[in-house]
């Protein structure tokens, strides 16, 4: 609503598309277009909020996310172009503990809404938190022990579609008390944007129920809230954080698991080196597939947007489980 130069051309989201019926084309990047806008404007952190901002705000919102397509949003820094963007903006949508960059500058913006998804539902600790990202560690002991703990956390809940469900009920009511003239629009995009992602749940319910194995082995330890939620147990090379190199007790832990328990996959992700899975996936002579845990979308995905690359995600899971 802030009249400013246009950073991204809003997409016209109707009902359908509130539905993950269309790519989520103007949550990539800086824009070069200019003009006006009396639009909701919201910078979002990387692509599951920016997805949320354009599905909840739809023609109403104008959604700028500061991750490019391909990025790896754990090593994101904000320039200064960007802070500026943030003090323009009328709505700021990221998740505290992910980006510790974004975490600093949005606490250092003079912006009205700042809507944390970390806290629209539960964070749970997954995995060895000795791996957890390197720069939140070093943010978290600047800013005290509490915040330490709380930075240990898991953040990953996206990839949960009932926890991501929460988050876009938060981001609606945030999103209905920001912008209280299209409050009823928002209301009806969350409820779409909320049905589908029950449908999606009901999907991964019912796909993973019965399988040869309930053991992935991981890159990193992204999938924790998905394994929780079906049953599953997720063992990752690294931990939380995707760069980190496992050590060889690690490694022959690992290959000596993949026989115990009958894995046959080592799953690895678009936006990371697959050096280290392909490498285990080799020695343990097993197989390697993709498990996107969607911090970006690029041509490299399986899909469009958050939807089709969760199916795609469901349908690499049942393969490699032996689902039934």
């Amino acid at each position: 609503m802030n009249v400013r130069r246009r950073l991204i051309p809003a997409t016209a989201v109707t009902a359908a598309t509130a539905l993950g019926l269309g790519a989520l084309s103007a949550c990539s990047s800086d824009s070069a277009a200019t003009g006006n806008t009396d639009k909701f404007d919201v910078v979002a952190s990387f692509y599951p909020m920016a997805f949320l901002a354009e599905q909840i705000g739809g023609d109403h919102a104008n959604v700028t996310s500061l991750t490019e397509p391909g990025q790896e949003p754990h090593d994101l820094e904000i320039s200064t172009k960007q802070r500026a963007q943030l003090e323009e903006a009328d709505a700021a949508l990221y998740l505290k503990g992910l980006q510790p960059a974004v975490d600093e500058a949005v606490s250092q913006t003079g912006i009205k809404t700042k809507i944390d998804a970390a806290t629209l539902t539960t964070l749970e600790d997954h995995g060895n938190t000795e791996h957890s990202h390197e720069g939140e560690k070093g943010h978290a002991e600047e800013e005290g022990h509490a915040e330490e703990e709380e930075h240990a956390r898991d953040p990953h809940v996206w990839l949960d579609p009932v926890k991501y469900a929460e988050v876009a009920e938060g981001v609606g009511k945030a999103f209905e008390k920001a912008d209280p003239d299209h409050a009823a629009d928002y209301r009806k995009n969350t409820a779409a944007l909320v049905e589908k992602l029950n449908g999606l749940n009901g999907d991964f319910e019912n796909g993973l129920k019965n399988s040869r194995t309930k053991v992935f082995f991981t890159n990193h330890a992204a999938f924790g809230y998905l394994a929780e939620r079906y049953g599953l147990t997720q063992e990752a090379i690294s931990g939380l954080d995707p760069e980190s190199e496992p050590s060889a007790a690690r490694v022959k832990e690992l290959q000596q698991e993949a026989k115990a328990d009958g894995v046959t996959t080592v799953f690895y992700e678009t936006l990371v080196s697959d050096k280290t899975a392909k490498t285990l996936a080799r020695d343990a002579n097993l197989k390697t597939d993709v498990l996107d845990p969607l911090e970006g979308i690029t041509d490299k995905s399986r899909g469009d947007d958050y939807f089709q690359v969760m199916e795609a995600n469901l349908k690499a899971l049942q393969t490699a489980l032996g689902a039934k």
